[in-house]
């Protein structure tokens, strides 16, 4: 197959490495903190197809007798105005980039309200309802194209570690189980319109690598490739993510699936991930992205970090030539992303070190 097949548009591919080459770009914030503020309940989630307390139109009833309440993703079939309120208030505040909300939509998160079944559902209708926000919002602005990324969580589970402290050698979930529920959802993500492919919130290493190697079978069947999006997490303050790797080491155990960009998300604040970005600024031949939480959470489990103490600090980052993509994660809002944007506004993009080799 060649790059006509109907998925796959080379002039926004294009558009997104000519954008990347201008300036800084702006990836959204927060989907849960958002849906927080709509107060929903148990019916809300289960909307008119669960409202039985079965799946009305599958041949399925796993969802009879189970809380549905807190399955954001599910939100995409049951309450979509309110997933596409959210892309648009952050696109309106100057994303270039929204996330679609397919962070659970992998089987082994939708095993815990008896939805796998919905898995590519999820993942498409996730896709497609970013995809029409961002048609909207470029519409209106023609010069600043617009992208869905398409988000590959990091489940619930780990390849690489035992959860039972007594069984060091016991894994709940295994290298090709992984695989098989993310090739599900991005074949869902790019059935729906998704410009990339993020494999993010990495904590685990090898469920990344799983990741990755899902979307090598798809792209390798359809005979065509996405741009491939990294971000990991530094889990605390030690400096590396929870399967112990630091950010250099983490590059080097991606940088095999030529990554478009790689970054960090979650887990910390902007500043105690600063160290962490300019690690990553100074090793990978590939984009930098960072979107952190609004600081670190409270004794509530809230975020108190304002818009302009993150935009503020973030510019740093920005000025110090760290940046090609950034964004918020936890806690962060659409004022949070206006002031970042308008921080970064007119700095240049951080130089890839390929580029400046040759320019040499």
């Amino acid at each position: 197959m060649s790059h006509s097949l109907p998925w796959l548009n080379p002039a926004r591919v294009a558009a997104l490495e000519a954008a990347l080459a201008s300036r800084i770009l702006i990836i959204d914030g927060a989907m849960g903190t958002m849906i927080q503020t709509h107060r929903l309940e148990e019916a809300d989630y289960r909307g008119e197809r669960f409202v039985d307390g079965f799946d009305a139109t599958h041949a399925h009833d796993g969802a009879c007798g189970h809380d549905l309440k807190g399955n954001n993703d599910l939100l995409l079939l049951t309450k979509p105005e309110i997933i596409a309120g959210v892309h648009a208030a952050y696109l309106e505040a100057g994303a270039d980039f929204v996330e679609t909300n397919t962070f659970n939509a992998t089987s082994v998160s939708q095993a815990d309200y008896h939805l796998e079944h919905l898995v590519y559902e999820l993942n498409r209708e996730g896709a497609r309802v970013a995809r029409a926000c961002c048609d909207a919002a470029e519409a209106k602005t023609p010069d600043q194209p617009r992208f869905v990324i398409g988000v590959l969580g990091p489940t619930s589970r780990t390849a690489s570690i035992s959860p039972d402290v007594n069984d060091p050698g016991f894994r709940n979930t295994s290298f090709d189980e992984l695989r098989e529920t993310y090739r599900e959802a991005i074949e869902g993500l790019i059935d729906g319109g998704a410009d990339t492919i993020m494999v993010e919130t990495i904590f685990d290493t090898l469920n990344a690598k799983a990741a990755l190697f899902a979307i090598e079978e798809v792209f390798d069947a359809r005979g065509a490739r996405l741009p491939i999006m990294i971000s990991g997490t530094i889990t605390d303050r030690s400096g590396r993510t929870l399967s112990g790797q630091t950010a250099e080491a983490f590059y080097a155990s991606m940088a095999h699936s030529r990554p478009l960009s790689i970054g960090l998300n979650c887990a910390l604040g902007a500043t105690d991930m600063r160290e962490h970005v300019e690690t990553l600024a100074r090793v990978a031949d590939a984009h930098v992205s960072a979107h952190p939480n609004a600081g670190l959470p409270n004794a509530f489990g809230e975020y108190d970090e304002t818009p302009e103490e993150m935009a503020e600090t973030l510019r740093e980052f920005a000025t110090s030539g760290l940046l090609n993509l950034v964004g918020g994660c936890c806690g962060t809002t659409p004022a949070h992303i206006r002031a970042i944007a308008e921080a970064v506004r007119g700095l240049p993009p951080r130089r890839l070190p390929h580029l400046l080799k040759d320019a040499a």
